[in-house]
């Protein structure tokens, strides 16, 4: 392991091995400059403190390669550490396309987990080793801050909109998860455990259990329960947007402006209709805020994922 000899968390993900050696390298860089700074100046100190036979004839009134030199080299080292930095960050903030989607709502003081074949979880998410997976987080409440020390990844959650996090475990085991964030009275109790299991064993668990059904069939459900079918549906007889094909595609406002039609956009769309209007209709649709769960939109949000 690269950095075995410190006190840090296992390096149990694929980011945590990029984020560890630029953090070694960075600490290196700074150890050595301070080291450096501090060697000559001790030593000019000591040679030419008053009293001394140091030879003070002819003093220089400047070195213009010294100059260049210390301008240029860290001028590069800062480029290239900026450059490096930023790949890592980059590679950190977008997800695979292939990622597996868990969805996580922070409330004081505890994780609610869903996991798309229905299966939650409470301060505690089971991932498989080996695959990339893709958390979309929102807080109920206040913000919060989703940690997980060995993966060396952390995100805000915050209440109102939504994040990402995603990470690819590299070994079975538990591992300790925290907010991060100050979130009240109870911060400091609400905690949990990622636990990474094998693909055979994280397959077992996904049939043992009670499981409720899908978050598809749940936002399919929703989407009939909550009337959402009577105004979007193909074969609704109220002009509004039919929802088929629509996720993840461009759309046009009444103000002029496109728009992705993504999580956030659908969330807007369903708790601030009013916000968004899409371009030829009416801003005539009722609001559903206070009225669907964090869990219950991420099931509808899953639902018309699949509308083509």
């Amino acid at each position: 392991m690269l950095l075995s000899f410190l006190p840090i968390p296992d390096q149990a993900s694929t980011q945590a091995v990029s984020v560890d050696t630029l953090f070694l390298v960075f600490t290196a860089l700074v150890v050595f400059f301070t080291v450096l700074v501090c060697v000559v100046l001790i030593i000019f100190s000591i040679k030419y403190t008053r009293g001394t036979k140091a030879d003070r004839s002819n003093p220089l009134d400047g070195s213009l390669k010294l100059e260049i030199m210390w301008s240029v080299i860290p001028l590069f080292l800062a480029i290239g550490a900026f450059g490096w930095a930023s790949h890592v960050y980059f590679e950190m903030v977008h997800p695979p396309a292939d990622a597996m989607e868990i969805h996580v709502v922070g409330r004081q003081w505890m994780w609610k987990i869903q996991h798309p074949t229905g299966q939650r979880e409470i301060n505690e998410l089971h991932v498989p080793v080996g695959r990339p997976v893709k958390l979309t987080m929102t807080s109920q409440d206040v913000i919060h801050s989703f940690f997980i020390p060995a993966f060396r990844v952390k995100q805000d959650v915050v209440p109102g909109t939504y994040s990402q996090l995603w990470f690819e475990a590299t070994k079975p085991g538990t591992y300790h998860l925290f907010c991060a964030e100050y979130c009240g009275t109870e911060h400091s109790r609400m905690i949990g455990s990622v636990v990474v299991m094998e693909p055979q064993a994280y397959e077992e668990w996904l049939q043992s259990g009670t499981t409720s059904e899908s978050m598809v069939a749940a936002g399919e459900r929703l989407f009939r329960d909550k009337g959402c079918s009577g105004c979007h549906a193909g074969t609704s007889s109220v002009r509004a947007p039919i929802l088929n094909g629509v996720y993840g595609g461009p759309v046009p406002l009444d103000d002029g402006s496109v728009v992705t039609a993504d999580d956030m956009y659908m969330r807007d769309s369903i708790l601030l209709p009013k916000k968004q209007v899409a371009a030829g209709f009416k801003p005539i649709m009722p609001t559903y805020q206070g009225q669907l769960s964090e869990e219950e939109l991420f099931q509808l949000i899953a639902y018309i994922k699949t509308l083509k």
